[in-house]
């Protein structure tokens, strides 16, 4: 028995150690990383000479690692505490597309930049992969701005965020609770939640919505009982005689050369489709409620005056409190501003965050 006893003690204790290491294992996985690369080896935006480039990845408040792509001017003095701006990529795509375009473009106008990956997507971590999840999109944001705010060559008081596409949603549900995003921007925004609930011009009915929910219930299911992913949405792999016209413009940018791009561990069927079970969860995303309360930090929208999405930045600056501005772009539509850099506002864009970012 007194044998029994010992031994059962320690293997308690071989295991606690076990836990331990594994534990510590852990911590030091969720460090902050930051390390120089070469922009050569990406195809879907360039890098001017004058920007050093920077592999980044960091902890959220979930201890999740969000990975990033840092942008810095070489000219600019590192010494001393400098404006930052933090990108955010459409829904379901990733940073090496539209956020490093604009994240590189603005470090060229002397910001430090930094374009993330959302948890679920791209570098980022989070299993499963293409997981809706608008909280924890939000709170990726956030972290950017706790990496960004504990740098010796960023100013706290000075960050900024720009959100492309869906992330215009995220960064406003961001900031309405983080004040330490200083100035907000976004471009060809979608409101994700009014998007899901009741897709473009209100067009889809309480009906359909209804449909969409037991669908993505039952695939619960599934998932639950070890069966397979489904996916939803995104951009269509082929054009056809039928293919809508807004896919189509999705489809010029996402399954061609010219923004195509797919990252480690995902291929190019699964490029921006979310996972049909978690989608849903859109339905209960409200970004826009309590947009008020941003004020009297500023708020940017620029949108293409032919942009099918337009409606979602006319509602958020009709609700959003001073000081606001919507910036509406002649001839552009809203795939076209997310690489089209002669369409793309920089200067306005610049001149926004050196205001607001002193």
């Amino acid at each position: 028995m007194k044998r029994f006893i010992i031994i059962a003690l320690m293997s308690i204790m071989y295991l606690g150690q076990l836990y331990a290491q594994k534990k510590q294992n852990t911590q030091a996985s969720k460090t902050v990383v930051m390390e120089q690369i070469s922009p050569a080896t990406y195809t879907t935006f360039k890098v001017s000479n004058n920007v050093t480039m920077y592999k980044v990845s960091f902890p959220n408040q979930f201890k999740m690692n969000v990975a990033g792509h840092l942008f810095i001017p070489k000219s600019l003095d590192t010494t001393r505490k400098n404006a930052a701006i933090i990108v955010g990529h459409p829904m379901g795509a990733v940073k090496e597309q539209s956020a490093d375009i604009y994240a590189s473009n603005m470090a060229e106008r002397g910001f430090i930049t930094l374009a993330i990956d959302l948890s679920y997507w791209g570098e980022s971590e989070g299993e499963p992969r293409n997981v809706v999840a608008p909280e924890m999109y939000a709170e990726d944001f956030s972290a950017a701005v706790d990496f960004l705010g504990t740098r010796s060559f960023v100013d706290r008081n000075s960050i900024g965020v720009l959100g492309v596409c869906g992330s215009g949603s995220f960064v406003i549900s961001a900031a309405k609770i983080d004040p330490r995003m200083k100035a907000i921007a976004t471009v060809s925004m979608y409101d994700m939640g009014s998007a899901s609930r009741n897709a473009l011009n209100h067009s889809q009915t309480i009906e359909q919505r209804k449909k969409n929910q037991a669908e993505a219930a039952e695939q619960r299911y599934v998932e639950f009982s070890g069966g397979e992913t489904k996916y939803t949405g995104g951009t269509v792999q082929q054009l056809d005689d039928n293919t809508h016209p807004i896919q189509r413009e999705f489809y010029a940018f996402y399954r061609t050369p010219r923004g195509e791009y797919t990252p480690k561990g995902s291929s190019p069927e699964l490029t921006t489709h979310p996972t049909l079970s978690s989608n849903v969860k859109f339905n209960n995303f409200y970004p826009f409620n309590d947009i008020e309360t941003i004020s009297p930090r500023p708020m940017l929208f620029i949108t293409g005056d032919k942009a099918h999405s337009k409606e979602f930045s006319e509602d958020a600056y009709k609700r959003a409190a001073e000081p606001k501005e919507l910036f509406i772009i002649p001839n552009a539509g809203h795939v076209d501003l997310y690489d089209k850099v002669q369409l793309i506002p920089f200067d306005k864009l610049e001149a926004f965050f050196k205001q607001h970012l002193k």
